[in-house]
């Protein structure tokens, strides 16, 4: 449970010690103070912002600068953990230089401490040249749902022996190029074990992939029960805020109805000397 502020240095040194890494993805200041409370120890500000919070089919749609806005409110809330801003679909595929400058906007522009970005070896050499800039690269590989269509779907990730080789390579070059983290994204759970065992320095941050990762990232959506629609085979429901909601709001809605709010706690008095004076 994170007590003081969690940097690159500290994420390194909790996947040397064997301490389990817990992540949330989260979009806004009210979410951002709860997970802080609560503990956790890092924050992505996820491009699933485009299905959870604005009702895009999927994360393709998301603009950099919604994104930004994303991530600045998060960080209004932010006091502990580490915060990762997630580069959009085309935010960093066209070119290095629109790279380089996106990325810097997510520091600059919102106080994060790092980005992530997904894809393996091929884009390694952009991943040396962030944090050769001082940008912090967390990676993403496995299903990779910028790329969804091209993996025709969203689905396990890894399962043939060439699959899994190209993997593990895809983690190990990342780690080479200076990524301090990566996340797992519907991988076999012993493949992501096996490679989390062979890296050194880049702590894995698993999502459908077991516990054998160095730590573990869910929605804040999913785990608390936000929606009762699709939820994944990985996702552990912590809580049925949808239920709760609902009933809530029916509670209020009847009330209302029937005039019991609101009752006089919860309104204003004024002297009924001033009432008689009115004309």
């Amino acid at each position: 449970m994170a007590t003081k502020n969690v940097t690159v240095a500290t994420i390194k040194e909790m996947k040397q010690k064997g301490e389990p890494i817990v992540m949330i993805t989260a979009y806004d200041v009210a979410m951002a103070r709860n997970v802080n409370e609560a503990g956790v120890d890092m924050i992505l500000v996820g491009d699933s912002v485009g299905n959870v919070m604005l009702g895009y089919s999927s994360t393709v749609p998301v603009t950099m600068d919604e994104m930004i806005h994303h991530t600045k409110a998060v960080m209004r809330g932010n006091s502990t953990a580490l915060v990762v801003g997630d580069m959009p679909f085309m935010s960093y595929q066209a070119s290095d230089i629109d790279a380089m400058y996106n990325a810097a906007r997510f520091l600059k522009e919102t106080g994060c401490t790092a980005v992530k970005l997904e894809g393996g070896a091929e884009v390694a050499p952009l991943v040396k040249k962030l944090t050769t800039a001082g940008i912090p690269v967390c990676a993403h590989i496995g299903l990779t749902p910028q790329s969804v269509n091209q993996l025709g779907g969203f689905k396990v990730q890894g399962k043939d022996i060439e699959a899994a080789q190209k993997m593990s390579e895809d983690a190990n070059a990342l780690e080479a190029a200076g990524a301090f983290a990566c996340v797992l994204e519907c991988v076999p759970a012993k493949l992501a074990a096996k490679v989390t065992a062979e890296l050194k320095t880049m702590a894995t941050i698993g999502i459908g992939a077991g516990n054998g990762c160095d730590g573990q990232v869910l929605v804040c959506n999913d785990l608390l029960g936000v929606s009762n629609g699709f939820c994944p085979k990985f996702v552990k429901k912590y809580a049925n805020l949808h239920d709760i909601t609902v009933e809530a709001v029916k509670s209020y809605i009847a009330e209302c109805k029937d005039r019991s709010f609101p009752a006089e706690e919860h309104t204003f008095k004024i002297d009924d000397s001033v009432l008689e004076k009115l004309y």
